[in-house]
């Protein structure tokens, strides 16, 4: 394994760590900031819309850029927004430095697979991004939580600065380690990449992914406040019980992945969504309750992230069948489609906290996560439909 896939993934951690760790800071932000919890969530809209325009749009712009210097650009921003954050003077500065770590995010992403596939011979391609994700997903078992714990203990600010230092190291290590002779990626032509964006296949599964992904995040953005104010939890265990979550999404990203690869991408997110949207209408009746509350999260975990490599898989499929040219690209976009659903999720579930209740999220996104399931099983009667038109043009 080359040295070079620690450094990329010691990225995906850092990274990982700064957009998640939020939610298990949002009521002591909130607190020392003077502001409401739903203004609090903004934090975690915005950095979802920075991640959202920086896939897609950064990741062209630099496309005929060397990927060794896209990666170290990327990664000096992504410390720089978290030192800005770390010294923030105003909310307003706070939220400007939640955008650009969102922006260097987006590209880091979207860039990043590419470069692992490029480290290894093309046999073990899937392996080295598998690797570089090891960082993301290790971020939500450990980062999160001990993200949380020093932002508890020491200040949110101290979070920040910690981050950043991470994001340093990892730079570092990028400069030393990643060669400057990397494969440079075939740009996109225009008309493929318009394709892209117009196919209305492509479109559902990118609206299953926003809306699936959004119904989640309307109730995890505060699942912090519900354990404080309605579970009763002191802050010091919300750090706790978030490695429990952390443990069980990385459980569910593998039992979701091997799923999909046994069924298929549409009934796996059938099963996946299905209990997704089960889950988040019981945690209405069991957040009163510590023991059956941290239950109920353990299994909210399994299920919250255990749809994404259903739709990654998905979307590629699609790709290849009806924009061949553009798959990276469909695949970036299903990306950005992703982190468009956190940011309405949380925004529009502040408007819930704020108008209604905190109590009143997780019904709404139980709702919002059975649209995604109507859409999933919509999408898999076109796949059907498909099929048998093609067989009955093969027989004539």
């Amino acid at each position: 394994m080359p040295l070079a896939l620690l450094a990329l993934a010691l990225s995906a951690f850092a990274i990982g760590t700064t957009e998640f760790v939020i939610v298990g800071l949002l009521p002591t932000m909130a607190q020392d900031l003077s502001i409401s919890i739903p203004s609090a969530g903004l934090l975690v809209s915005l950095y979802a819309l920075g991640v959202a325009i920086g896939a897609p749009v950064l990741t062209a712009f630099t496309s005929k850029w060397n990927r060794k210097s896209v990666l170290l650009s990327v990664m000096g921003l992504f410390v720089i927004g978290n030192l800005v954050a770390w010294q923030a003077p105003s909310f307003e500065a706070l939220i400007i430095a939640r955008i650009l770590t969102g922006l260097a995010h987006g590209v880091f992403f979207s860039i990043g697979s590419t470069i692992a596939t490029s480290l290894v011979p093309k046999e073990k391609g899937a392996s080295a991004i598998a690797i570089m994700f090891t960082g993301l997903t290790v971020a939500l078992v450990t980062g999160v939580p001990l993200g949380t714990y020093i932002g508890q203990i020491f200040g949110w600010e101290a979070t920040f600065l910690t981050v950043s230092i991470l994001g340093l190291l990892a730079m570092i290590g990028s400069a030393i380690l990643v060669p400057s002779n990397l494969m440079q990626a075939k740009p996109t032509n225009l008309a493929a990449q318009v394709k892209v964006l117009t196919h209305p296949r492509l479109l559902l599964v990118y609206a299953i992914t926003a809306i699936g992904y959004g119904g989640t995040f309307i109730a995890f953005t505060y699942l912090a406040p519900i354990l404080n104010e309605v579970t009763g939890f002191e802050s010091s265990s919300v750090g706790l019980i978030l490695l429990v979550y952390g443990i069980s999404v990385a459980v569910g990203n593998i039992w979701g992945g091997k799923m999909a690869d046994n069924f298929g991408p549409i009934k796996a997110l059938t099963i996946i969504f299905s209990g997704l949207a089960a889950i988040l209408l019981v945690l209405n009746f069991t957040a009163y309750n510590p023991v059956a509350a941290v239950i109920t999260i353990l299994v909210w975990g399994a299920f919250a992230f255990g749809n994404v490599p259903g739709l990654q898989v998905y979307i590629v499929k699609l790709a290849e069948k009806y924009t061949p040219d553009a798959v990276d690209v469909a695949s970036g976009l299903n990306i950005a489609a992703f982190n468009i659903g956190i940011a309405i999720g949380a925004w529009g579930g502040g408007i819930i906290v704020e108008e209604y209740g905190l109590m009143n999220t997780p019904w709404v996104g139980a709702i919002v996560v059975l649209i995604a399931l109507i859409l999933t099983r919509y999408s898999g009667m076109l796949d059907r439909k498909g099929q048998a038109q093609k067989l009955v043009k093969t027989i004539a």
